[in-house]
């Protein structure tokens, strides 16, 4: 489809009716609604499918739940908060931050609270949205703020209906459940299990961690603000603004366009850090060599901790490394035999991070359904934009900086660079606008190529990588991505 150059009498005129859909309240869904409004465009709305916004801190609420981004770097640009408690805040903190900001904002306003989307259906130029309790809504654009950790992962292992004792996911928590003096087991060994372990060895009677591929950890000094420092913050906001960059500068050389160059200086320096904390700081070199991994540090998202490797030499504490044969009733029998009696199980297994805005049922032009367009796995091109799916645009979407960098910063780059489209359609220059299969297929192959040298292909398996072994994630430098957000290439996209 080609662009229509709009008659003359319309040329500079702009659309003022525009609607806006957005979906989702979690961090995303939160900061399009406030662009949109500095931007002008008032006829908007957030279908949330919860009671509450906070997205993955609404969703992700265990014990020890904190972000592994600095506190003044993982918050909006243009929204600073002084009173962070540490360098990396607790994950009640950034939902009490999104809460507020969103207060504050004006957004709470725009949210329709559990109002579950079902169903997108673009026609006649614009987007019918279903509901699942039987409402509907028609609007010219939709922002899929959808998120990507929010689909908990089980685990395929026989007999989990059998357990007796209390168990659940880790993103689905059950603060009802008593965990003092029990013994309590869990399973996995990613960011969230480490924090998990970290929490609650001192209160548990025995805790019982089960590992199937053991983790770098990075250690990581936490801080806590003065009041003194939150006072100077709170007089002098420009601190916060210079300390955000620098973080951010710091956070870009230092990791985010390390990590896609396998061989880069400071990957060699972060394995380095790695190793040296698990050698000084586990003193048994048998369990040593059980939580040393046999691939490079950051090939799986890179562990922070400031504690772990003391946590798990504690006298209460046991890694388990036989694999799990089985769930019984009474605990976790392991493949050498051995029952582990347990009173609650916690599955820290991760996410379907491959679901994106599913399991709506999204169709487009034409009849394209997303199901059909994403059979093998989910793309997008620049992690926004989908052929045939005109006006609907995707904030952190399919291959994005996922897995290195913060992701409000990448929300607000990307939100910016959909503002430009938006601007497409509201100045009359088009319609309609969505990526061109070829751009798309270009950004895909180039993609491809390039995932070639990342860390993430360098010998483990992550959940980073697709089904073809492919890191689903951003493979250049942080920088790119600025500069590829800072305008979008108008021969990418199909206007009409």
């Amino acid at each position: 489809m080609t662009l229509h150059p709009p008659p003359s009498s319309q040329a500079g005129a702009q659309r003022p009716d525009l609607r806006f859909i957005i979906i989702g309240a979690g961090m995303s869904g939160i900061l399009s609604a406030i662009k949109l409004q500095e931007a002008g465009f008032d006829d908007h709305v957030i279908y949330e499918k919860a009671a509450r916004l906070g997205g993955t801190w609404r969703e992700n609420s265990y014990a020890g739940i904190a972000c592994d981004v600095p506190s003044h770097f993982y918050s909006y640009s243009f929204a600073p908060n002084p009173d962070w408690s540490h360098r990396f805040s607790p994950g009640a903190e950034i939902q009490a931050y999104f809460e507020e900001t969103a207060r504050r904002f004006g957004v709470d306003d725009r949210i329709e609270y559990g109002k579950e989307v079902e169903r997108c259906v673009f026609e006649n130029g614009r987007w019918r949205i279903e509901l699942a309790d039987g409402t509907t809504d028609v609007g010219d654009f939709v922002i899929a703020a959808t998120g990507v950790l929010h689909h908990p992962a089980y685990p395929d292992i026989e007999g989990l209906d059998e357990f007796e004792g209390s168990m659940f996911h880790s993103a689905r928590w059950d603060h009802d459940v008593s965990l003092a003096g029990k013994r309590v087991g869990v399973v996995g060994t990613g960011s969230s299990a480490i924090q998990i372990v970290s929490a609650l060895v001192d209160e548990v009677e025995e805790l019982s961690l089960f590992q199937r591929t053991p983790q770098w950890i990075m250690p990581q000094e936490n801080p806590a603000y003065s009041q003194e420092e939150k006072d100077e913050f709170r007089r002098q906001p420009e601190t916060i603004t210079a300390l955000r960059s620098e973080i951010s500068r710091m956070f870009a050389d230092g990791f985010a366009n390390a990590v896609i160059d396998a061989n880069s200086p400071q990957l060699v320096a972060i394995h380095d850090a790695c190793v040296a904390n698990l050698e000084s700081s586990v003193q048994d070199p048998i369990l040593r060599e059980k939580l040393r991994p046999n691939y490079r540090a950051a090939c799986k998202r890179l562990i922070m901790s400031e504690d772990f490797y003391d946590v798990i030499q504690r006298p209460n504490a046991r890694l388990v490394t036989e694999g799990i044969d089985r769930i019984e009733q009474s605990g976790v029998r392991t493949c050498d035999g051995e029952l582990h009696e347990l009173d609650v199980l916690i599955l820290a297994t991760g996410f379907r991070v491959d679901r994106f805005m599913r399991p709506m049922e999204v169709v487009g032009r034409g009849g394209s359904r997303l199901q059909d367009v994403w059979r093998k796995r989910p793309s997008a091109y620049m992690a926004i934009s989908i052929p045939e799916f005109p006006n609907l645009f995707m904030l952190n979407g399919p291959n994005g900086p996922v897995g290195n960098f913060s992701l409000i910063e990448v929300a607000e780059l990307q939100f910016d660079y959909i503002m430009q489209l938006i601007e497409w359609v509201r100045s009359r220059s088009c319609r309609e606008v969505s990526a061109s299969h070829a751009a798309t297929d270009r950004f895909e192959a180039e993609r491809l190529e390039a995932a070639k040298t990342t860390v993430w292909q360098s010998g483990c398996n992550s959940w980073y990588l697709d089904d073809r072994g492919v890191p689903a994630v951003w493979p250049w430098t942080f920088d790119r991505f600025r500069e590829e957000m800072a305008e979008p290439r108008r021969p990418d996209f199909e206007l009409c």
